[in-house]
């Protein structure tokens, strides 16, 4: 168990802890019952829901790169329907807020997941995935283009009255413009980010060692470039940020917030380490204890340059 130095607030929630597991390595939440204490969670994300099921991608569908993992798994989830009645009635047994990741390929689909979901008891909140392309506008990204955003989050924020939460992509030259519009047209805060496009090549065989093609590279190697973003991020908006993209220890969790994070999420650190989020909560409370820190909130935002 954790100290109160752990407890805090996000969008009006109490928990337990700022340190969450990230959608797509974690199940649906319910599998890591079995391995680790749910209860030594801030909350967990459950994977990617779409309006119908899907298969993913061909594998091979992860690869272990330099300090980090590619993944291709292209969103293979069982869908809303099954969601609703497989999975639902579990999670809201569990003492802990659980967020439902949500994505889809034009702004109706958003919309259908979450308006069937707004009828259903558990969820905390919900976290937008913008990471993937509108085919009603010729494949461009959600996430690439604030307008676009802007119109995603507003109508998916008409019908809805939980907690919306928009996880940010790294894949863009200037993450502020897309913060800014996703705060704008209502969302209560954000995460980020998410993967960052990649290739992993097998010289011998001359072709991808992902069946895909492409990839998303997570871990420890986007680390730094995940503060950056969270750093500008936390600066351009006055929503919660959530931040993700490397964190693996206690003290990684500790710099996600100096930068300017309200909460972290723990994502391919879960794949070598089924309880890697409780134990980096319980060393960010050691962190905490060795700094003479009394609150996990009083370290929030406080990175200051030099000379500034």
């Amino acid at each position: 168990m954790t100290s109160g130095r752990l407890e805090t607030r996000f969008c009006g929630m109490a928990l337990r802890n700022p340190v969450i597991a990230a959608s797509g390595t974690f199940g649906y939440g319910v599998e890591f019952k079995r391995v680790t204490d749910l209860t030594s969670l801030g909350a967990f994300v459950v994977k990617g829901i779409s309006r119908t099921p899907m298969n993913g991608n061909p594998a091979p569908r992860v690869w272990e790169a330099e300090a980090g993992m590619i993944n291709s798994i292209g969103l293979q989830n069982i869908g809303l329907e099954a969601f609703i009645r497989d999975k639902a009635p579990t999670l809201k047994q569990i003492p802990t807020p659980y967020f439902v990741n949500v994505f889809g390929y034009a702004t109706e689909d958003y919309v259908e997941v979450v308006k069937h979901l707004e009828d259903v008891e558990g969820p905390a909140a919900y976290e937008l995935n913008v990471s993937c392309p509108n085919t009603k506008h010729g494949g461009m990204f959600f996430g690439s283009d604030p307008g676009l955003l802007s119109e995603l989050v507003s109508a998916v924020r008409a019908v809805s009255r939980r907690t919306l939460i928009i996880k940010l992509s790294p894949n863009v030259a200037r993450i502020e413009p897309l913060a800014r519009a996703a705060e704008e047209s209502g969302a209560d805060a954000l995460s980020l980010v998410n993967t960052i496009v990649s290739l992993a090549v097998d010289a011998r065989k001359r072709s991808p060692r992902i069946g895909a093609g492409f990839g998303g590279l997570s871990g420890p190697a986007i680390k730094p470039i995940a503060l950056r973003m969270v750093y500008e991020a936390a600066q351009a908006v006055r929503v919660p940020v959530i931040g993700l993209g490397g964190v693996a220890t206690g003290e990684d969790a500790a710099e996600f917030l100096v930068a300017g994070a309200t909460a972290v999420q723990v994502g391919t650190a879960n794949f070598w380490d089924p309880g890697a989020t409780g134990r980096i909560a319980r060393e960010l409370d050691t962190f905490l204890r060795e700094e003479k820190i009394a609150n996990v909130r009083d370290i929030v935002g406080t990175l200051r340059f030099p000379g500034k």
